[in-house]
């Protein structure tokens, strides 16, 4: 049988002429399980899309909130659930009667999988409020929108008389803009945040990591369900469990695990939408692409990520295919969304990283105008069907060739960039060769190397070049769009990963779609090699041993970081350690520390700080402690500082000083006292080697009321 033929009555076919919903006796644990995997992408599209127009109107309140996103999420739960499938076939490497059926013990592992990682990562949760890094700063953010229900925030320069001219309002995350503050970041996460602090305060809100963490690993496992079948879909889930940057990103309040919420779920609704009947299969098709555009809203390189949705949309439109107007709507309203957010609330932040904005903007647009004019040329002919062998022989050996290209990189090219005021510090503490302008990009490969493993990434790309085949010849509708959304994200996160390269810090890129695109295509190429031992007839024992050993391959190099297991010998002999980050507590204590700062604050005050280290608890003074806050500009001289003094006075409020020490109070007069002395741990910063440790972090705070 040719490529045509093949193209001609495969899956592509059954679903264009009416349809691929798969018969047979209903699969109660299929449904269940794809059911509750698109669960959390759903709910928190309902939450998304009824906060931000309350956002802008400045009415983000809880009531409201409830009032909108309640009945909203009830419409988008009862019909993203509607027609979801109890089986998914079309994607099995080597399909068997009875192979797409869900056992109930695969639906359990998944369960208890997504579970237990909400669990551990819920004992050792980051307490990452003072702003430091992301985490912190989408913390403010949030406890900002959640009591004031609007933005910009005010700077309250009236508390500090006229003399502003010598005062910043701006801080790390937080810019100055004319007489206002607008925070770093999209507003998506902050939003979600919001309903934590509601609930339960800080505490809840930090509590929230956790949570949304544990909804991505299931929605992963309903995708590896879907993609590689339901009996590996546990196994899939403990992988990427295990893996330390999905860990990381999930003790504390990253935009990365929502990203994994809606872009995985949108997947997945896409997926489902192929086996769907007429309306179920525009009903889930809308859903899936508003769930990946309303990716931007929460994390904007998010726009990167979705940009093969565009041409995957134009194929479906030239094949005339009942998903596709509903999918490019959905798409397009899930990205307006994001970019109206840019635009009215976070205009400075896209401001600031214009130089990697403009160049992906025109990369979209380039995509979609060859997009359009290819539907307009070929919709009326549809797409030619591939014959020969060379395009997808040629689509296989680039999957090997790219991968064999990133294993040379370092030893052809070394990346630099602006330089990086700390990175020469961290290069001195490793004993590295000092060069700030390091990106250490050219080793990218070998960050996925470190958290999953050589052989997962050998298997997924074997995966991928067995998978482009099949797709370019139309024998996996299923995977055309995850192999090119991941494919796409893949190459261009590891080519230029544009991010300070520490670790555990830079393993984050590799969270939304790395990760996972190579657990996905590892296990279904350890699919594949089990159904050729099937198909040339091994025994059950043989095949087992294959299954057994992929497996192990893929959980052991990943705990492996993750738990840091090794072999220590010392005066006592030889033993075991388990000297990794998964057991490891950062940040704690900065609650209590922030509420005591707080509490120290008198009532009334207007609070001036000194130096920048202290600076990164402007946006806390302003927000949590509820206290009009500014920086003394490093050039202030005494002249200016009695000024201010005497203007917060004459605003009828008391000046209030902070410093990391109490000798960069003592010019200004008054007795100064600590009132944050903060010990706890920290991230780590390792450049060329898997992270494993974390740092002490101090912090002091000493305040004084001058005398004017």
């Amino acid at each position: 049988m040719n490529a045509g033929t093949e193209a001609a009555t495969g899956p592509l076919a059954a679903q264009a002429n009416g349809g691929g919903q798969l018969t047979g006796s209903p699969n109660a644990p299929g449904r269940l399980l794809g059911r509750l995997t698109v669960l959390p992408a759903l709910v928190v599209t309902a939450w998304l899309l009824a906060g931000l127009p309350l956002l802008l109107a400045g009415v983000f309140t809880p009531v409201l909130m409830l009032v909108v996103s309640v009945p909203l999420a009830a419409v988008l739960v009862v019909y993203g659930l509607r027609w979801i499938p109890d089986r998914w076939q079309g994607s099995l490497p080597m399909p068997r009667p009875g192979q797409e059926r869900t056992p109930w013990w695969a639906l359990a592992g998944v369960l208890a999988v997504a579970a237990a990682f909400g669990v551990h990562q819920m004992i050792y949760q980051s307490e990452q409020i003072i702003v430091m890094r992301d985490p912190a700063s989408y913390i403010q953010f949030g406890y900002w929108i959640a009591h004031h229900g609007s933005l910009p925030i005010p700077q309250s320069r009236a508390a500090f008389g006229g003399t502003h001219h010598v005062l910043s309002f701006a801080s790390a995350a937080f810019y100055q803009v004319g007489s206002a503050v607008v925070p770093q970041f999209m507003a998506g996460l902050p939003m979600i945040l919001s309903a934590g602090f509601w609930i339960g305060g800080v505490g809840g809100a930090v509590a929230m990591a956790p949570l949304l963490g544990a909804g991505a690993v299931l929605t992963f496992g309903g995708l590896a369900a879907r993609l590689a079948g339901p009996r590996w879909a546990p196994l899939a889930a403990l992988v990427l469990a295990l893996s330390l940057p999905e860990q990381f990103t999930s003790r504390s309040t990253y935009s990365e695990p929502v990203v994994q919420i809606v872009f995985l779920g949108g997947l997945c609704l896409v997926i489902d939408s192929l086996e769907a009947g007429k309306a179920g299969a525009r009903v889930m098709a809308a859903l899936g692409g508003l769930a990946l555009g309303l990716s931007v809203l929460v994390r904007i390189d998010g726009a990167s990520d979705v940009l093969p949705v565009i041409p995957y949309c134009g194929l479906l439109l030239i094949g005339r295919r009942r998903q596709a107007v509903p999918l490019t709507a959905g798409l397009v309203a899930g990205v307006l969304y994001g970019g109206i957010d840019g635009l009215v609330l976070s205009r400075p932040y896209l401001a600031a990283i214009k130089d990697s904005l403009i160049p992906l903007l025109l990369v979209a647009g380039a995509v979609v105008v060859v997009t359009a004019v290819a539907v307009l040329v070929l919709r009326g002919r549809g797409l030619p069907p591939v014959r020969s062998t060379w395009l997808p022989n040629a689509a296989s050996a680039a999957a090997f060739a790219i991968l064999i290209g990133f294993v040379i990189r370092p030893y052809v090219q070394t990346v630099r960039g602006r330089a990086i005021r700390y990175l020469a510090r961290y290069q001195q503490e490793q004993h590295l060769p000092i060069d700030p302008r390091r990106q250490y990009s050219e080793i990218s490969l070998h960050w996925v190397f470190w958290y999953i493993g050589v052989p997962a990434v050998l298997l997924g790309t074997l995966g991928a070049a067995l998978l482009a085949r099949r797709c370019l010849r139309g024998r996996m509708p299923a995977w055309t769009l995850p192999l090119m959304i991941f494919a796409w994200t893949i190459v261009t996160t590891l080519y230029r990963p544009a991010i300070i390269p520490d670790h555990p810090w830079a393993s984050r890129r590799l969270v939304p779609a790395v990760l996972p695109g190579f657990i996905l295509l590892a296990l279904w190429a350890s699919s594949w090699l089990a159904g050729w031992l099937r198909q040339h007839h091994y025994d059950r024992v043989i095949r087992g041993g294959l299954v057994a050993g992929c497996a192990a391959v893929l959980v052991l190099p990943t705990a492996m970081t993750a738990f840091g297991l090794g072999i220590r010998t010392g005066p006592h002999g030889t033993r075991p350690v388990v000297h990794g980050l998964a057991f490891k507590t950062t940040y704690a204590g900065e609650i209590r520390a922030v509420d005591r700062m707080c509490a120290a604050i008198p009532r009334g005050s207007a609070v001036v700080i000194f130096d920048h280290q202290t600076s990164r608890l402007t946006e806390i003074v302003r927000g949590m402690c509820g206290d009009p806050v500014a920086i003394m500009r490093p050039q202030a001289r005494l002249a200016a500082v009695e000024q201010v003094v005497r203007g917060i006075e004459q605003a009828g409020r008391r000046p209030v000083f902070l410093a990391h020490k109490s000798a960069e109070l003592a010019p200004y007069g008054g007795a100064a006292r600590r009132i944050m002395a903060l010990r706890t741990q920290e991230d780590g910063h390792t450049l060329t080697t898997p992270p494993l440790l974390t740092r002490t972090l101090r912090m002091n705070v000493w305040m004084s009321e001058p005398v004017s």
